[in-house]
């Protein structure tokens, strides 16, 4: 088999390319160049794209004995991830930057390009495994090390996706492993630090970088009932669950910390509220995915999932269904048996049953927990008069 193995500069994408050697495979080795921006050699930045990065991944690649590029998607990066990201935020939603790459990157633009050279697979560093079920459909599944699994972000991956991606990692139970193999190979990756930032923010700081981005749009910072308690420069500079830093000068009546629970730009309101606002019993959207075969339809009976709306959460029990919204999109509805707090529009929605990922949607409604509850008592003293 002929594999394009992405090479990020770090230690997984090393060992995962080593390991596609070890196979017999064809392999060439590839880093992906998506900045053209100023700042990106290794300066204090712990993202997986700098200068600093391609180096660490040439060499890797010339200690496995394979041919290695540098292929530059700066512009398709930008288009598609970069702005999506600041339109998200202008639009008050929370996106996942790492997630659209791998949608739009990893296994669209360079799948496509690898296809077209001939190639039969991407091979990439993340903690996931294919499977196959009694049909011989591909299925995407957890990784056996849980605690460094990257389900979470591959659930985007459609099922011609899933037929040309490679993930030798996905059985290994520990990320240790993963480096004392390094070690023993040679790779001078093998103890190079995790990266944890947005690659294109390499200095962390999300709301300064959005600053330069988005427009100053000065507002109001309103309670549950529309009473107006302070004001802001921009409602990007505000997260769902955020406690510190909004500058209200009228205290809550009862004392208590008041949070973040929503952000409506068009409105240049944030409102806040208590914590216990904060949890979320239901959330749906219509932007759906799955993951190989389709797990729903429309009239369907509501199926019993888990579901994950971050890359490092825990998952939660919960059922879901596909209904049609007023105005004919379809729509998944979640109904959590355990409310999540601090959810926002713009997370994914990752669905699961057991280890297997069924797909993924990105989350446009939430409904708090006591809203909804409110509502099912109202609901429950009509049908009772």
């Amino acid at each position: 088999m002929r594999v394009l193995a992405a090479m990020s500069g770090g230690v997984d994408s090393a060992v995962a390319a080593a390991r596609a050697v070890d196979a017999g495979h064809d392999v060439v080795g590839v880093h992906l160049a998506l900045s053209r921006m100023p700042g990106t050699v290794r300066a204090g930045s712990r993202g997986c794209c700098t200068i600093e990065d391609s180096m660490d991944a040439m060499r890797a690649a010339k200690s496995l004995g394979i041919d290695y590029y540098v292929w530059d998607f700066s512009e398709r990066f930008r288009d598609d991830v970069v702005s999506d990201f600041v339109s998200e935020y202008a639009a008050g939603r929370t996106p996942n930057p790492c997630l659209r790459c791998n949608e739009k990157i990893k296994f669209a633009a360079l799948l496509e390009k690898a296809l077209a050279l001939g190639f039969d697979a991407v091979c990439t560093g993340h903690y996931a495994s294919i499977r196959y079920d009694a049909q011989g459909h591909r299925e995407l599944h957890r990784a056996s090390a849980y605690a460094k699994d990257q389900s979470y972000v591959l659930g985007v991956l459609t099922e011609e996706q899933l037929a040309h991606a490679y993930f030798p990692l996905g059985e290994t139970p520990s990320k240790e492993l993963v480096r004392q193999e390094a070690a023993a190979r040679g790779l001078s990756v093998a103890r190079k630090p995790d990266s944890y930032d947005i690659c294109f923010i390499g200095d962390g700081d999300t709301q300064g970088w959005l600053a330069g981005h988005i427009p100053a749009a000065p507002g109001n910072i309103v309670d549950r009932d529309g009473q107006v308690v302070g004001h802001h420069d921009g409602t990007h500079n505000f997260t769902v669950g955020q406690r510190k830093g909004m500058r209200i000068g009228r205290p809550a009546p009862d004392g208590r910390p008041r949070y973040v629970l929503e952000l409506r730009p068009v409105q240049h309101e944030v409102v806040v509220g208590p914590r216990e606002a904060l949890y979320v019993s239901e959330l749906s959207g219509t932007r759906l995915s799955w993951c190989g075969q389709p797990a729903l339809a429309v009239g369907d009976p509501s199926i019993e999932v888990t579901v994950q709306v971050r890359a490092h959460g825990d998952d939660v029990p919960a059922t879901a269904e596909l209904r049609v919204r007023d105005g004919g999109d379809v729509e998944v509805a979640i109904t959590l048996r355990d409310p999540l707090d601090g959810v926002a529009p713009g997370q994914s929605a990752v669905l699961y049953q057991g280890t297997r990922v069924l797909g993924q949607v990105t989350i446009d409604r939430t409904v708090s927990a006591d809203r909804a509850a409110a509502s099912a008592s109202v609901a429950q003293g009509t049908h009772g008069s």
